[in-house]
């Protein structure tokens, strides 16, 4: 069980969400790509351009998200676990959405790039150490531990999914 003063209250669905399951850090940031991947790769790419309401984001634009966090998300952990003490600043989803450009880009070519970026936060994950993983950093403005920011990882992407099981397929 991670602590509730290791991430913003923010993160707790995501956290609780994966911690539930009672695996660890590593097996949760495999096993929530292979779910991912096996649901996202099977789809149409045709489908990649579909957003289920006005104003809300294709799926390319939704994978392109998740692979955006995850990338600022793994700068803030391997800035926490190597002592940097430089408060870190948050980032704006839409922001990154509006300027990803996801929607010009090829459905399956977004999907190699999360499978690409999740083997390396999972490289990234297995180098640190277990001191490493407790170490405590700032970023948003809230207290994080680099064990927090991979449980959010997978958790953050598993919502997602959900919402793609519910809403896109």
């Amino acid at each position: 069980m991670i602590p509730e003063n290791e991430y913003a209250p923010y993160y707790k669905q995501y956290v609780k969400m994966i911690e539930s399951n009672g695996k660890s850090l590593l097996d949760n940031l495999y096993d929530s790509q292979k779910d991912f991947e096996n649901t996202l790769r099977y789809i149409n790419k045709e489908k990649g351009d579909f957003a289920y309401a006005e104003g809300k984001w294709t799926l390319k634009e939704l994978i392109q998200h998740v692979i955006d966090t995850e990338r600022v998300f793994c700068y803030r952990a391997l800035c926490f676990a190597r002592n940097d003490k430089t408060e870190l600043p948050g980032f704006d989803q839409d922001l990154f959405a509006d300027h990803s450009k996801a929607n010009q880009r090829e459905y399956y070519d977004i999907l190699d790039e999360m499978d690409a970026l999740r083997i390396s936060t999972i490289h990234l994950f297995e180098s640190f150490s277990d001191k490493d993983l407790l170490k405590i950093g700032i970023g948003s403005g809230n207290k994080m531990s680099v064990r927090a920011l991979g449980f959010i990882f997978s958790g953050h992407q598993t919502h997602h999914l959900n919402i793609v099981k519910e809403r896109y397929l």
